[in-house]
């Protein structure tokens, strides 16, 4: 993680990412909050457990070391949309997107936009982000099954050695963020979310 981004706040937040196009980015926001509870629970790491949102186009997007975005519909970034989130990603910004049925089409279509050189690749996992706090080493856990019971994928985008986007399909791990009477979903279900997503932060924080 860039120094820039590590010395903006004491304690680490999270944005959720305002995008245009229609989709519904802002659903579930108790997600985030919900989930840094149990980062800094279980890791020790200093957080702010606070929902916060942030446009693509607003220089405050430079004060959060990770973006998460997620929704079920279209999703469309401007050319100059497209150039700063380019900016925020290879300035040390880890972007983490999390397709919560439908939105797979869209990102995939304006991530290109944004960093146009660079590949969408599966990420193999044996790849340290599946185990560099809790073991998840056959891959993401499924914890919503939308998608007619194909396997969970994991794509990732490097900006040179470093991962600086990731992408989840067909499992939707956000979803077990939210406290049990949002989705009604089971607690070991919920846990594996919890324990996947600090993966994810912890990740992103030390590489």
């Amino acid at each position: 993680m860039h120094e820039a981004f590590a010395q903006k706040s004491s304690a680490v937040r999270i944005a959720r990412l305002k995008y245009d196009g229609g989709g519904d980015w802002y659903n579930d926001p108790l997600e985030e909050p919900t989930l840094l509870q149990f980062v800094g629970r279980h890791t020790g790491i200093n957080v702010d457990p606070n929902y916060h949102y942030v446009d693509i186009m607003s220089d405050d997007i430079f004060g959060y070391p990770i973006l998460f975005m997620t929704g079920h519909g279209n999703i469309k970034f401007s050319d100059e949309q497209a150039k700063r989130l380019r900016r925020y990603i290879q300035d040390g910004g880890f972007l983490y997107a999390d397709d919560d049925y439908g939105m797979d089409e869209a990102f995939r279509r304006e991530i290109k936009k944004v960093l146009p050189e660079e590949k969408l690749v599966a990420l193999p996992y044996s790849y340290g982000l599946y185990s560099c706090v809790f073991d998840f080493s056959k891959g993401p856990p499924k914890i919503q099954d939308w998608n007619d019971g194909k396997p969970p994928a994991a794509f990732g985008i490097f900006v040179g050695k470093r991962l600086a986007v990731y992408y989840t399909t067909g499992c939707n791990p956000s979803d077990g963020w939210d406290p049990p009477e949002v989705h009604s979903d089971p607690e070991n279900k919920r846990r594996e979310a919890m324990e996947f997503g600090t993966n994810i932060v912890y990740w992103a924080l030390t590489h």
